[in-house]
């Protein structure tokens, strides 16, 4: 439900940062590395919303500037991680990996095939510092859960600070997100498809965020559309 004092900000796809090797390219939804634009700074607790694609055999490397929960979805294949912290793991298409990182250590993360691509999520929020949270990796069911959001991750002890859900709809499902705190703001992104949200068409990797609004409504307007959406913390 959208109020006199909603406000609201559009990040079209095609108006995202880029960073480019011949080995890897990522799409800034916010002011990352050397890209920065006024118009993009962090969304409250959210600093970081990466689409990234890496070749075979390649590793990125992350220095966290920052004690921070990451989040990585892959969208192609499969994915290695490493931190200090969790050592090493491995995330595939259809799950999600969540972890934690701290100020100055170094998170990497690797293709494991040769002569692939990988294309995936990459998500950072700030989390208050001494607070790190155990490596979770979540199978996700999107067509057993069809046409419904299904929580991402649930901190305990009332130190909630970011809620992520995702969503697999066919065309024309709707759906209403009401947001735990009304102080948070909302933020969605696109993964596949198209949709409308809070009365704004939206398409693959457009991201929207949201503030001062008491429940996100929002329509798949194509087959298997796919919607991801964080509560932020402001």
């Amino acid at each position: 439900m959208m109020t006199s004092k909603t406000q609201a900000i559009i990040y079209l796809s095609n108006q995202r940062g880029c960073s480019q090797e011949d080995w890897f390219r990522s799409f800034h939804v916010f002011n990352y590395g050397k890209y920065f634009n006024e118009n993009r700074t962090p969304f409250g607790s959210l600093n970081t919303l990466n689409e990234n694609t890496l070749k075979g055999g390649r590793t990125i490397s992350r220095l966290a500037k920052e004690d921070a929960t990451v989040l990585i979805l892959p969208i192609v294949g499969a994915l290695k991680y490493s931190t200090p912290t969790h050592k090493e793991g491995m995330v595939d298409a259809g799950e999600v990996a969540i972890l934690s990182v701290v100020k100055d250590s170094v998170m990497e993360m690797m293709n494991p095939y040769e002569d692939e691509l990988i294309n995936f999520l990459e998500v950072w929020y700030t989390h208050p510092a001494g607070y790190p949270i155990e490596p979770v990796k979540i199978e996700l069911d999107l067509e057993q859960n069809k046409n419904s959001v299904i929580p991402l991750a649930v901190l305990e002890g009332g130190k909630q600070h970011i809620a992520p859900y995702i969503g697999k709809f066919k065309g024309r499902e709707e759906g209403i997100y009401t947001p735990k705190n009304s102080a948070n703001g909302v933020f969605v992104f696109i993964v596949e498809g198209a949709f409308e949200v809070a009365n704004r068409l939206l398409h693959a990797r457009d991201g929207l965020a949201l503030w001062n609004v008491e429940q996100v409504e929002f329509e798949a307007l194509s087959n298997d559309a796919i919607i991801f959406l964080l509560e932020v913390a402001l």
